[in-house]
């Protein structure tokens, strides 16, 4: 490993659980906001509520349960 690598598993090491779940959460909401913000542009002026459910297609949509649930709230946002 490299000296950052190190570096970098010796702050991950130091953390807390819980300061490592906040991690994994703050890294989740930035992936949710990028593919807000790619999905903008090529959604138009959609509600939030429509908005949420694409990303989440995105994000969980190549497992087919999850991907067959987001499609039915997707249908109800749409109707």
């Amino acid at each position: 490993m490299s000296y950052v690598e190190d570096l970098y598993r010796e702050a991950i090491d130091a953390m807390t659980p819980a300061e490592r779940m906040q991690r994994v959460h703050v890294f989740l909401n930035w992936v949710r906001d990028l593919y807000a913000r790619q999905l903008r542009p090529q959604l138009g002026d959609v509600s939030e509520e429509r908005l949420k459910w694409e990303v989440a297609l995105r994000m969980y949509g190549s497992d087919r349960r999850a991907r067959s649930l987001i499609e039915r709230k997707l249908q109800d946002v749409l109707s």
